[in-house]
């Protein structure tokens, strides 16, 4: 009975239901075009939405870096993950900073916070010390700067914040799938950076279950190819 109603949901859920109308425009169409790409749309919906495809693109991304020293830094680093205009962080957000505050209150470092409001309206940085405040950090361990609006900018603006601060050396933590680009615009910028990803999205384990389409596995798969891209982006722009 479990897995009939697990199996059962997986098929009316998103993406589930849009494989089955994909597969159902390819059966009831006429027009052999309109065949093909149908199948081929419900075939790869279907596969970015299993755990396994999700993994495949996500691993290189978050596998690429290790976790540094903490006590080799002279500050942290955190760069937004998003927020929603109604003033809460998104995950993404929220797991780059309990990872920060986790690692201030493990070695005393102040953070630097890096985040402005690129297509919200309210800067990530500004939330993020909001709440860094709440849970007691002091207010002069807090540095802030709300106006980046990608990666580049980020690590520009995160050069321009240390210059003043005097600090050389920052603990870079954002999501292992975002890390990757994030420590080559931080290097570009000319700032001597330390990894420290966090929000880990790889499994590796797998049963039955993880073949059936799910809307977690889709997300992140679409994570991992919108990174891929930007990846490419900025190698080919930068």
């Amino acid at each position: 009975m479990f897995f009939l109603k697990k199996f059962i949901s997986y098929l009316i859920l998103p993406p589930g239901v849009f494989v089955i109308a994909f597969l159902l425009i390819a059966l009831l169409s006429k027009k052999g075009i309109v065949r093909k790409l149908s199948l081929i749309s419900a075939l790869a919906l279907y596969l970015i939405s299993t755990e396994p495809i999700k993994d495949a693109l996500i691993y290189p991304l978050e596998s690429e870096f290790k976790r540094a020293n903490p006590k080799e830094a002279q500050a942290i680093v955190v760069l937004g993950g998003g927020v929603y205009n109604s003033g809460y962080l998104k995950s993404s957000s929220y797991k780059r900073l309990i990872t920060a505050f986790l690692l201030h209150r493990e070695t005393g470092l102040p953070i630097i916070l890096s985040g402005g409001a690129s297509i919200e309206r309210i800067p990530e940085a500004k939330i993020m010390k909001q709440l860094l405040r709440e849970f007691g950090v002091e207010e002069d361990m807090i540095y802030a700067e709300v106006k980046s609006r990608d990666t580049k900018e980020n690590a520009l603006y995160v050069k321009n914040l240390c210059k003043k601060i005097g600090c050389d050396t920052v603990l870079l933590v954002t999501s292992a799938f975002h890390m990757g680009r994030s420590m080559e615009s931080f290097r570009k910028a000319g700032l001597k950076v330390l990894p420290y990803p966090t929000d880990f999205r790889f499994d590796g384990r797998y049963n039955l279950y993880s073949l059936f389409p799910k809307y977690s596995a889709l997300y992140d798969s679409t994570i991992a190819i919108r990174e891929h891209i930007g990846r490419l982006f900025y190698r080919m722009a930068y």
